[in-house]
């Protein structure tokens, strides 16, 4: 498994990706994380790849799985507000959104939590409250529920974890 950076060839990979996510999304009880907007818009895929935050994961050169990847010192604005509890650590962190996968790769949120752990010891992560599959993929992979934070997008609050070594 080869986790790289992601390139304007590979938008109709990304874009088959997330449409798999959405139905699986669907299909396990979360139809309203991303299936009412068709999220992540094909515009915003287009700036994570320019920008260079998005990120697949790949086995024998197919993409199984694509994620965006950002690190900093209070990177996510959203992130900034948080509501029954706190977050653990205030130092600078790496955030994983939008990750989505079409079920060819097994283990590929183990190894994308593994890359981005060795990247920064300290994870930022959300996901919507009906999204009981992600929430036990964080908590698996040592993740702490922290809180609730809201997102742009929609109105639905956001569960917040966090893995940090302190």
């Amino acid at each position: 498994m080869e986790i790289r950076k992601t390139e304007e060839k590979d938008l109709a990979d990304i874009l088959r990706i997330y449409e798999s996510a959405r139905a699986y999304m669907t299909a396990t009880g979360n139809p309203r994380q991303w299936g009412q907007t068709s999220w992540p818009p094909v515009s915003l895929v287009e700036e994570d790849i320019r920008i260079g935050r998005n990120y697949a994961v790949c086995k024998n050169d197919h993409i199984g799985a694509v994620f965006v990847f950002l690190k900093g010192k209070d990177i996510e604005p959203t992130y900034r507000q948080i509501e029954d509890g706190r977050w653990r650590d205030d130092s600078a962190y790496g955030v994983i959104h939008r990750f989505g996968g079409d079920g060819t790769i097994k283990g590929v949120a183990d190894a994308v939590f593994a890359w981005a752990y060795a990247e920064i010891p300290h994870l930022r992560v959300d996901t919507h409250p009906d999204n009981r599959v992600m929430q036990r993929l964080l908590e698996r992979n040592g993740f702490v529920k922290c809180g609730i934070i809201h997102v742009e997008e929609d109105n639905d609050p956001r569960y917040a974890y966090e893995k940090t070594e302190r």
